[in-house]
């Protein structure tokens, strides 16, 4: 992911969150209406949260240290987990707590102009924000849709933002409904209906955002087309002539690890071997600019061996010793 198109849409979301949150407190005090103190808390929620991002941004750019050789580029993956886990709590369930209340206590809403203006101004200026969100992802998404793009994104800020403010601009239209019809209807009952509606919204996409996250923080491979150019990259048909197996894993956005057994001929001397691991690391880099630490083993392929199957001790997540052969 570009960091730079990452932050632009960041700022640009919380310069509007900041202003619209304003705003709508402004307005639910001067009407008293439960969908405008819902979505007041939704922009504070969402401010916070891209401010998160921000820091998690400033926090990945750290240098690796002997405690973490690696780096620290999934504090980007971290801090976008406790952006679903606000937007959960503070946004999703303090609006469902504040619909409940307004259904159960209704009562009438007061200068109605002050919550239509205020979410016609917010309407606007979420749409500004998810505008830029869009712009910066479309130069990155590629031929993928938009699922595909927030489901398999390396780099958690951008779906961050465009949920967000998608949410945000249902949201507001949501409140939008709820504070026509009580006007309409004379029932403060609506108001309370769309500020649930806007409690359910914001806890289905807290629930997207941490699911995909959570896999983020697991550790996540290259996607597919990175791992052919790698392939590719790594046999050079004369010294290297297959890949055995191979892993890779993102230790960030932007930080790929390969490690892969490869197949070298066996009258090959060590010196011709090494020579032939360092071009083949050099290869790889140029096709993958992002694969900052690679570790390639060298040996003789054998058809038996690999007749075998793998073994499941060998792989990550194998059962143990204990469980082997049950």
């Amino acid at each position: 992911m570009s960091a730079s198109g990452g932050t632009k849409a960041i700022v640009a979301a919380l310069a509007a969150n900041l202003a619209i949150a304003v705003s709508k407190f402004v307005a639910f005090l001067f009407s008293g209406s439960s969908s405008m103190l819902a979505e007041s808390v939704h922009s504070v929620a969402d401010s916070g949260n891209q401010a998160l991002l921000l820091v998690g941004g400033k926090k990945a750019q750290r240098q690796a240290t002997p405690q973490h050789p690696f780096g620290y580029g999934r504090e980007r993956y971290i801090y976008a987990f406790l952006v679903s886990i606000v937007l959960f709590s503070v946004g999703g369930m303090f609006a469902l707590y504040e619909g409940y209340e307004k259904i159960k206590h209704p009562h009438e809403l007061e200068h109605w102009y002050w919550p239509v203006g205020v979410l016609v101004f917010a309407i606007i200026a979420e749409g500004f924000s998810f505008r830029t969100a869009i712009k910066e992802s479309n130069a990155l998404r590629g031929r993928r849709s938009w699922k595909e793009f927030v489901r398999h994104a390396k780099a958690p800020e951008l779906p961050v933002v465009l949920l967000e403010d998608l949410g945000a601009l249902v949201g507001l239209i949501l409140a939008l409904g709820g504070v026509g019809l009580a006007l309409l209807t004379g029932d403060s009952l609506w108001d309370g209906i769309g500020t649930l509606c806007i409690g359910v919204l914001l806890i289905l996409i807290a629930l997207v955002l941490a699911a995909e996250t959570k896999s983020l923080l697991l550790g996540e491979s290259a996607g597919a087309e990175e791992t052919a150019k790698i392939e590719a990259a790594i046999v050079d048909g004369d010294t290297v002539t297959r890949i055995i197996h191979m892993r890779t894993l993102h230790l960030g956005p932007e930080e790929l690890l390969i490690a892969a057994k490869i197949a070298v001929r066996h009258d090959e001397t060590a010196a011709e071997i090494a020579a032939a691991i360092d071009a083949a690391e050099a290869r790889i880099r140029e096709a993958v600019p992002i694969a900052r630490v690679i570790y390639l083993e060298p040996d003789i392929y054998s058809e038996a061996e690999v007749a075998k199957g793998p073994d499941p001790e060998a792989t990550p997540g194998g059962p143990g010793p204990e469980t082997a052969g049950h």
